[in-house]
């Protein structure tokens, strides 16, 4: 017995540190791999988390005052649209309160998403055409540009989502491993000012190692929680087992487009009065929203539905409720997927996979926590970079350091030092 005691504490300290070991390892070949997927994709983050509000600043003139009297009908729109572009379809519209409503044109030959066409932006009240852009196949705005790099690195989709994906999940990794190497083995004060405060007079190196260090504890609550809810639009078996634990053994029901009754085609209702229609009474019940988008049904196509969205508070979206019509018969249909109910039907597990992008973009906490969620992106963008310059040092130096011990040996060796004394010894040190 008394044998088996002595070796435990041994036996323990061994295993601990083959842990310590395999953790930094794992954090320092993972954070090398992944560390310009981190950064392009944090930095991108940075950008596109304020993209209402910068495009809000940079274009004055789609503010539009509040009137007491109607908006113009999704019909209407698309007499606007068709008196300038004749040849073009409606796709979508978004109304915005206090803004100008965008008003997106395509061509109703093309299939493709990302085919080009034309963008509207109307005065709601007026119908008047504030400003025009036309955009060619391929052709993006800047933000959809950011949001493309920060999707899939700009590369072809196929590739590139992947890669940024699982680059998502091995951040986490590099997360959760870079906390087990920054808790310190002893809390005293010595400790404690290394790991909650960042020296800012030291030296280049300890100041990169402090804001490495210090920076990533501060921000690894907020960085996870964006890490996490990204995965979720990524990873499938990912998205599906955290419905399947936050839902309590829920599965996650498949998305599926709602069709309309295409053998009622043209019996009750013509495309602009089916349009109408369904825009009065979704409005009718919602008449203190902030926004709603409208999807035009394709007029090519008789399956095609009408959807409308509706935003119930600025800047958030977890709360929309979403409306689908037959656009033949103005019947509205009903989906079992989770993101055809309501929040306030939702259960736990629903009402966190609809919070999914707010919490991702700190929308959830409204405007303080998109400045949160900017602030943790520019800091997950840092730390790549401090990450690697430790790194570099560290490496480097020990290289430089054994070029160097032929000459301080031969030193050591013609200079004899003098005996000290053990007050001496003290004051020299």
């Amino acid at each position: 017995m008394s044998n088996g005691n002595k070796q435990n504490p041994q036996k323990k300290k061994k295993t601990d540190s083959l842990f310590t070991r395999i953790n930094k390892w794992l954090h320092l070949w993972l954070g090398l791999a992944s560390g310009v997927i981190v950064l392009i994709v944090c930095i991108t983050a940075c950008i596109w988390v304020f993209n209402e509000e910068i495009t809000a600043l940079l274009e004055p003139e789609t503010k539009v005052e509040k009137q007491d009297k109607a908006v113009l009908t999704p019909a209407q729109l698309t007499t606007v649209a068709k008196s300038l572009y004749p040849n073009l379809t409606a796709s979508y519209a978004t109304y915005q309160q206090g803004r100008v409503i965008t008003l997106a044109l395509k061509d109703p030959k093309s299939k493709e998403r990302r085919s080009g066409g034309v963008t509207l932006k109307i005065n709601p009240y007026t119908g008047k055409v504030i400003n025009a852009v036309e955009r060619k196949k391929g052709e993006t705005d800047f933000f959809r540009f950011i949001l493309n790099g920060h999707r899939f690195l700009w590369m072809p989709y196929k590739i590139g989502r992947p890669i940024v994906n699982y680059g998502t999940m091995v951040f986490v990794v590099l997360l959760i491993t870079g906390m087990i190497w920054w808790y310190p083995k002893k809390w005293n004060k010595s400790t404690r000012d290394k790991s909650f405060k960042i020296k800012w007079g030291a030296s280049f190196k300890r100041l990169n190692l402090d804001l490495h260090n210090v920076l990533g504890f501060y921000s690894l609550l907020f960085l996870l929680a964006i890490a996490l809810t990204g995965m979720v639009y990524g990873i499938q078996w990912y998205s599906e087992s955290l419905y399947w634990a936050t839902t309590g053994g829920e599965k996650l029901a498949e998305f599926k487009r709602l069709e309309s009754d295409s053998l009622q085609a043209n019996k009750f209702y013509t495309p602009e009065k089916a349009m109408d229609a369904a825009w009065h009474k979704v409005a009718a019940k919602h008449p203190k929203s902030i926004g709603f988008y409208y999807s035009f049904p394709d007029a090519s196509e008789a399956k095609s539905a009408i959807n409308i969205t509706v935003y119930p508070s600025a800047g958030q979206f977890y709360n929309n409720v979403g409306y689908t019509f037959d656009q033949h018969t103005l019947k509205e249909l009903k989906s079992d997927d989770i993101y055809s109910s309501s929040y306030a039907d939702a259960g736990v597990g629903g009402k966190i996979r609809k919070m999914n992008y707010d919490i991702h973009v700190g929308s959830i906490l409204g405007f303080p926590g998109k400045v949160l969620a900017f602030l943790a992106s520019l800091i997950g963008a840092s730390l790549p970079i401090t990450g690697f310059l430790i790194w570099y040092g560290r490496k480097f130096k020990k290289k430089g350091t054994k070029n160097t011990k032929p000459a301080q040996s031969t030193i050591a060796k013609e200079v004899k030092p003098l005996p000290l004394s053990k007050p001496e010894l003290q004051e020299t040190i």
